[in-house]
């Protein structure tokens, strides 16, 4: 009978009583949230540029917005494994999404090496750019993965000349 009563009081301790319509069901305090630290690190220029035009818009139709300077956001997929001298940006951070390759205005500043997984606010100036088959060989050894390469080596892509960016992590 005593084995009885303790084993109750201890099954007792872990469920809590049924509400009924006289008592309250227990409140238990609101858990902790893990608090996310996001620091933001500017490289460059300040961005000046007024509304972000969408990256998916520019890489839609980037003959509507060549040569111009635009502000746009987008994920880091990949940076020079070098010495951080350029940087792809992405739609999203799906490996399929659709991105372009940033380049930082007279090579006056750089990105961190492993700037990678961060969100890139960034101004610029839009490119379309046929690469040739050596410059392309030169990004492929600092990390760079180019999916449309021509037959003779070459790429065209969309290009950014940044004149400052934010990297938010």
């Amino acid at each position: 009978m005593l084995l009885l009563a303790c084993a109750a009081a201890v099954f007792a301790c872990e469920t809590e009583p049924a509400p009924t319509p006289e008592s309250p069901a227990p409140t238990r305090p609101a858990e902790p949230k893990a608090a996310k630290a996001d620091s933001t690190r500017s490289y460059g220029a300040p961005i000046q540029g007024g509304a972000v035009s969408s990256l998916g818009a520019v890489l839609g139709e980037p003959q509507s917005y060549e040569g111009k300077n635009v502000v746009v956001e987008g994920e880091v997929r990949r940076a020079c494994t070098k010495k951080g001298c350029w940087m792809e940006i992405a739609e999203s951070r799906e490996p399929s999404a659709r991105g372009a390759r940033v380049t930082f205005k007279d090579y006056g500043f750089f990105v961190p090496t492993n700037s990678a997984g961060a969100h890139a606010k960034l101004e610029g100036i839009v490119n379309v750019q046929l690469m040739k088959k050596g410059y392309v060989e030169h990004l492929e050894e600092e990390g760079a993965k180019f999916e449309n390469k021509n037959p003779d080596g070459t790429v065209r892509e969309v290009q950014f000349v940044a004149t400052g960016v934010e990297l938010t992590r």
